[in-house]
């Protein structure tokens, strides 16, 4: 089991590919074949299954493998934590609900690591728009245990998806001191701090959360979590008009080396997001012809099976955003709005893909698609009222004569 929790960490954290990297291959072929010359519970050996199936990017057969040792084994925090994670890069945010719910009456309140699983359902509660109960949730863990990162996280979305960024910079200050200690989530939630600034216009006050914590944390953790979401933070401070070449530069430096990992399509996206920003066009091509050579034999990998209908188009789309061929860009991501749920990620993530079709469709010569824009803002505005970001670009998309 030692085995399977490291090599289940290392798999989970995508940031290292079975494909490319032959220490973690190694380490998968080990856990394999301790478990094979041992006499294992019936539990011990799903877990080792469970790892195989994902270590193989057969993420929805790994989680049903964790969902069925959970009817078992309610409180086993592992397959709850996994089966999370791997819900959660499926996109199957109503999955990553229930398969709390279905256990959390068998967790009490004097069990070691309780407060977290309340983190975990209030993520799922809100990911599937039950912001009110998700926060209600959230502020129970917190009570019990203040530097839960998961629970802060899940008041920081609820923020979010609600527009309450006053709410929000006032709850993420008055809590700092508390989760500033979670390694692995304080620079997520940096992020989300700093998204409050972005969504107020307020751009030096993001870049400098992005500077003193966001960049430098990601530079030293190499964290998937926190890489991506300093890929995020410059495309989206980008398209805001805000100058971020330099920390482009810097970052690229990081995510370069994983440019063929393609362990998710959701990080691959995030990858060219800096590459294009640095007009690097060599690692851009090795992105997308390394992951159109995957597309064409994606056996059992999920993310590789859906790389030809969703991920390269995505990606393509990006590509021609930077070329300033906005009407292709449009033609690329219309027909996937419904679809991108499928990469993974949070809503909160990947709005950014939300606000690339915006722009694509406000900057194109076509008038229909001008007005395109103007109807998914119309949209966005019901959906989340008084979001100051939306109201910039509804203002924007006003000035346009059509």
């Amino acid at each position: 089991m030692g085995h399977v929790i490291s090599t289940g960490l290392q798999l989970v954290g995508t940031g290292s590919s079975v494909l490319r990297d032959e220490e973690l291959a190694r380490a998968v072929r080990r856990t394999l074949e301790l478990a094979g010359n041992q006499d294992l519970t019936p539990r011990e050996r799903m877990h080792v299954k469970a790892v195989e199936l994902f270590s193989r990017g057969a993420l929805g057969k790994a989680c049903d493998v964790w969902d069925d040792i959970l009817v078992e084994h309610p409180t086993d925090m592992l397959a709850l934590k996994f089966a999370h994670d791997g819900y959660f890069y499926l996109g199957e945010q109503t999955h990553m609900r229930d398969s709390v719910a279905r256990v959390l009456p068998y967790w009490k309140p004097h069990m070691p690591l309780y407060s977290y699983v309340k983190g975990f359902y209030s993520f799922g509660l809100l990911e599937t728009h039950f912001y009110d109960q998700a926060e209600k949730i959230a502020k129970e863990g917190l009570a019990l245990t203040p530097e839960d990162g998961w629970c802060v996280h899940a008041v920081a979305h609820v923020h979010e998806m609600k527009a309450e960024i006053e709410k929000g910079l006032k709850f993420m200050a008055s809590t700092e001191k508390d989760w500033v200690v979670c390694d692995m989530l304080a620079c997520h939630n940096y992020w989300h701090w700093a998204l409050y600034h972005i969504e107020k216009g307020e751009y030096e006050a993001a870049l400098k959360i992005y500077d003193e914590q966001i960049s430098r944390r990601s530079v030293k953790s190499g964290a998937m979590l926190d890489v991506v979401d300093a890929c995020s933070m410059l495309y989206r401070l980008d398209m805001e008009g805000v100058s971020v070449k330099d920390r482009y530069r810097e970052l690229l430096q990081v995510t370069k080396p994983h440019s063929e990992d393609h362990t998710l399509l959701f990080n691959d996206l995030h990858f060219l997001m800096v590459s294009l920003g640095c007009k690097d066009k060599v690692t851009t091509q090795r992105v997308m012809e390394s992951l159109q050579e995957l597309a064409k034999e994606p056996g059992e990998n999920y993310q590789h099976q859906i790389a030809e209908t969703v991920g390269l188009p995505m990606c393509q789309a990006l590509v021609e955003y930077d070329q300033g061929n906005y009407s292709k860009t449009v033609e690329l991501l219309k027909p996937l709005r419904y679809r991108i749920n499928t990469i993974g990620g949070s809503d909160a993530q990947r709005d950014v893909f939300n606000q690339l079709l915006i722009h694509a469709a406000m900057k194109s010569d076509d008038k229909h698609q001008q007005r395109f824009a103007r109807s998914i803002l119309v949209e966005r505005e019901a959906a989340r009222p008084n979001s100051p970001l939306t109201e910039r670009l509804i203002q924007r998309a006003h000035s346009l004569h059509i």
